[in-house]
């Protein structure tokens, strides 16, 4: 069972008898343009979080990031840099600068084509699942914004003072995020045959091949030889529009709260850690 998940605070789309069915979205260069935690790194400087050496930092990644995807090593690298950068904040702190720049920040870079996907999903009675890999006190209020009915995201650890350790409870990435889709199967009543699943990266091989429907987006060179090859649809966004805009085109109310996926269980974690340690990717173009 999925920890700190309320699975009665939505009403359900479909009779309890009947399989349900979710649409999982990962986030960056899929849902939204740039990577969602190094977008906030302005913020975080301004909140006194991190110096100016750090913000240089973080603008270097999010180039890379941009310009050819990140492969499994830049990934690890990456991880290890943000949990040591991180280690120290106040998670009061962060929530707030988050609050505070979340729609000056996000709003202007979602894809109109991925707010598209989310809308008629959830008119075709599918629940939105964002999975995704960056922290969940960035993650969570972006799928808040996007409408989405859950989130599954990288947890850190958080100390007796309300700061973070800098180590990592979850790790959100590879493996571990088709065994927490898996895990939302099961006490979802999702029938994954019927599910879908978008992402930009190779990285998200796992997830893609735990639905019926996998889809890949704005894909790199290695995801994008994998999905000519098992003819998965590959669909192409490049149109980022501010969801006010959109809201005059398409009036549909949004979802209700988001209810928020924790952390899975140690199985699903170790597994990923299995994983990433031992497998390495090409890098993407």
């Amino acid at each position: 069972m999925l920890r700190g998940v309320d699975n009665h605070s939505l009403p359900h789309s479909m009779p309890h008898s009947m399989p349900r069915t979710a649409a999982f979205f990962d986030l960056d260069k899929t849902v939204i343009a740039k990577s969602s935690t190094l977008t906030f790194s302005k913020s975080f400087y301004q909140g006194g979080l991190i110096n100016r050496r750090a913000v240089l930092r973080t603008a270097y990644a999010q180039f890379v990031f941009l310009a050819g995807g990140a492969d499994h090593d830049q990934m690890e690298r990456m991880r290890e840099y943000l949990s040591a950068l991180c280690r120290g904040w106040n998670v009061q702190l962060v929530k707030e600068l988050v609050a505070e720049t979340l729609h000056d920040l996000i709003d202007p870079i979602i894809y109109d084509e991925a707010a598209s996907l989310i809308e008629e999903h959830h008119m075709a009675g599918r629940d939105v699942v964002i999975v995704s890999t960056s922290g969940a006190e960035v993650v969570e209020p972006i799928g808040e914004l996007l409408g989405a009915d859950r989130v599954v995201a990288t947890r850190m650890i958080v100390g007796d003072d309300g700061c973070f350790t800098g180590e990592v409870e979850y790790y959100a990435y590879g493996p571990t995020k088709a065994e927490a889709i898996r895990e939302l199967a099961e006490s979802e009543g999702y029938d994954l045959s019927r599910c879908y699943a978008y992402s930009d990266s190779a990285t998200d091989l796992p997830m893609l091949e735990a639905v019926g429907h996998p889809h890949a987006v704005n894909p790199g060179r290695t995801l994008r030889r994998e999905a000519l090859a098992r003819e998965w649809p590959i669909l192409d966004f490049h149109r980022p529009v501010r969801l006010k805009r959109r809201i005059r085109r398409f009036p549909v109310p949004p979802r209700p709260a988001l209810v928020a996926a924790a952390a899975v269980g140690a199985a699903a974690a170790t597994a990923g850690l299995v994983w990433y340690a031992s497998r390495r990717r090409p890098t993407a173009a």
